[in-house]
């Protein structure tokens, strides 16, 4: 199949629909950088599918003129793996939430991630479940109080990028809504890796969780809480890049510049095949607090599940007619009823 590249605008990618988030909502920023990375993609509208789950961003789909489908809680992983397993040549992306793709679809997002389906998945991460009208959810910091947590909440809450990475995600990053060029330049290597890319955003929740990222955005703090993962360069930040990472016997730790040197401060690898290096570095914040990591954590190459797949049809497809179908079936440990009543007496 020939990709037909298109010369198109933000305005092509918008439906119809209205957009029925609340004002303010982080969703907002998400979906207008999209349908402008869409754009300068060029790919033609139907060869891209948007698939989502349930809650706040899952409302995505309505909104991007794309084919797409709103499906059920935490399955969108499994649909989505279906659909480019059945059809390779699409770009599918996978929208989900914090709730959805952590709680009950927390173990179809795994298996997508370890397999290595070519999806684009993007988890907005508001650590609150925004739809319900803010009880806590997976990412929610210890301690929340919400609707369903008077007391706050007992529960340890997960690193989705730890979580990627564990799951040998290929491709693993994290942006923030406030920083669209950044999005995009993410998104654009999102695009072009070829296997399951998993992307968290930061993304606020204006009603029921507001300023949960304000260390990251507000213009006070920002420069001395974003920390930029660059492949090649040594990862520095602070307003005049004063701090930098080293990585440790005891993990990733932050060090003044001055006082270690240059040499010292931990060269960002990207495509390194071991995730242990960008493991610790998703460790450096268990939240968005202080010093936190952005970027692509990891980029590298693995067969993908699509090609492992056609491989096998191929196989079978050469193979046919030389089988013997009921000598498969009656092989191995198969046994007649009569054999086991006969053990059984």
């Amino acid at each position: 199949m020939t990709i037909e590249v298109k010369d198109y605008a933000r305005s092509d990618f918008q439906s119809a629909q209205e957009v029925r988030w609340c004002p303010g909502c982080g969703d907002y920023t998400i979906l207008a950088t999209v349908q402008s990375f869409l754009a300068d993609m060029g790919i033609a509208r139907e060869n891209h599918v948007f698939i989502s789950g349930i809650g706040c961003s899952s409302r995505f789909p309505y909104y991007v003129n794309t084919y797409g489908m709103h499906s059920i809680h935490g399955r969108a992983p499994a649909i989505a793996s279906g659909v480019s397993s059945a059809n390779p040549d699409l770009t599918v992306w996978v929208i989900t939430g914090d709730g959805d793709g952590l709680s009950i679809g927390g173990n179809h997002l795994i298996h997508a991630l370890r397999r290595n389906v070519n999806l684009k998945i993007l988890l907005f991460n508001n650590q609150i479940y925004g739809l319900t009208k803010g009880q806590y959810s997976p990412t929610s910091e210890l301690g929340k109080k919400t609707k369903t947590s008077p007391m706050g909440s007992i529960d340890y809450p997960f690193n989705p990028v730890s979580l990627a990475l564990g799951a040998e995600a290929t491709f693993v990053a994290r942006t923030i809504d406030m920083d669209r060029k950044h999005m995009a330049e993410v998104l654009a290597a999102t695009a072009e890796h070829r296997g399951t890319s998993f992307v968290e955003i930061y993304q606020n929740c204006n009603v029921f969780n507001d300023k949960a990222f304000i260390e990251l955005t507000s213009r006070e703090t920002r420069d001395d809480n974003r920390v930029y993962l660059e492949h090649g360069k040594p990862i520095v930040f602070g307003p005049d890049n004063e701090y930098g990472i080293r990585i440790g016997e005891l993990g990733a730790e932050i060090v003044e510049v001055s006082a270690v040197g240059i040499d010292a401060i931990q060269v960002h690898n990207a495509k390194d095949p071991e995730p242990g290096v960008a493991f610790a570095l998703s460790r450096l914040s268990r939240g968005p607090h202080g010093p936190t990591p952005l970027g692509i954590f990891r980029d590298v190459d693995r067969a993908v599940y699509e090609d492992l797949m056609a491989g096998h049809i191929k196989q079978a497809q050469e193979l046919r007619g030389t089988g013997d179908l009921a000598a498969l079936l009656r092989s191995g440990g198969s046994w007649t009823a009569e054999q086991e009543a006969g053990s059984s007496s």
